[in-house]
């Protein structure tokens, strides 16, 4: 049974920073794409950003260039360093990991850590 466990959520000041971090459990083999969606209340749950297993990233535009996700493939964990922190970046994030093992598709979450960013 794989299991996603974030942390590295809480509150911080706006301009601020924090680091998320998602470390796998139970797994054995490497994820495919590993990733950080966020959902904001009464909002849809959105991509934040994703980084392949050859370490290819992808963003969404409204955290480039103050978000930045990386890797650690010997531990299928993955970070999110977010920097330059605004009062719409509030969410809760979601580490996601997911892909192709043989011929079946996986999508692995977890619980989600709460990122509150206020004065």
């Amino acid at each position: 049974q794989v299991q996603l466990v974030e942390s590295g959520g809480g509150l911080v000041q706006p301009g601020g920073s924090l680091r998320l971090s998602c470390a796998a459990s139970g797994s054995i083999f490497l994820f495919d794409v590993m990733g950080w969606y966020r959902q904001a209340p009464g909002k849809e749950r959105e991509l934040v950003a994703a980084i392949t297993s050859g370490e290819i990233t992808n963003y969404a535009d409204s955290v480039k260039g103050r978000f930045t996700i990386s890797r650690e493939n010997a531990k299928n964990t993955v970070y999110l360093q977010m920097n330059s922190l605004k009062p719409e970046d509030t969410a809760v994030y979601y580490c996601n990991a997911r892909g192709l093992r043989t011929t079946a598709m996986y999508d692995y979450w977890g619980q989600g850590t709460q990122v509150t960013v206020s004065s």
